[in-house]
């Protein structure tokens, strides 16, 4: 059982999970998507092609490692998304100045067109789910799932250091 320091939320039990965070969150995720979807849909964007576009367009990453690993992809997965995306001139390959090994992505001048609308659909989304919440509040949840995530990501750490 945990201490007060470390209490202990969920017990196996009596677990339900309808009650359980993580539930939530894939409802929560699962009808984000599915929204953004359909509403990215109207700019002839899916969803395959949005999220890199607007990862590399805000300077997030360079290159089709990093956009793997920040979109939690496997590499093979985002190469061919890569070359879907290359294939309809929103993305280009451009091998470094710096390490010819490397190849950057760039945006086309039709790839930034098309995610203008980006940050537009996904505010709009995010500002309907916050209805309700005053400004310290979506501050506080925001702050709350980053320190989740930073749990989880040392959770995922532990795990692969017993493996």
């Amino acid at each position: 059982m945990g201490d007060s320091a470390n209490p202990r939320f969920y017990d196996g039990n009596n677990y339900q999970v309808n009650d359980s965070i993580g539930f939530l969150m894939r409802q929560i995720v699962s009808i984000f998507s599915t929204v953004i979807d359909d509403r990215m849909a109207a700019h002839g964007l899916t969803d395959a092609q949005w999220k890199p576009l607007i990862m590399i367009q805000q300077g997030q990453c360079r290159t089709a490692a990093e956009l793997s690993r920040l979109a939690c992809f496997d590499a093979g997965a985002m190469t061919r998304l890569i070359d879907r995306v290359e294939a309809k001139g929103l993305v280009r390959r451009v091998r470094s100045q710096e390490d010819r090994r490397v190849v950057n992505l760039e945006l086309t001048d039709e790839g930034e067109r098309a995610t203008e609308v980006v940050p537009h659909v996904l505010a709009d989304v995010l500002n309907t789910a916050l209805d309700g919440f005053s400004e310290n509040e979506a501050r506080q949840l925001k702050a709350l799932l980053r320190r989740m995530l930073d749990n989880t990501r040392k959770l995922r750490e532990s795990d692969a250091a017993q493996a």
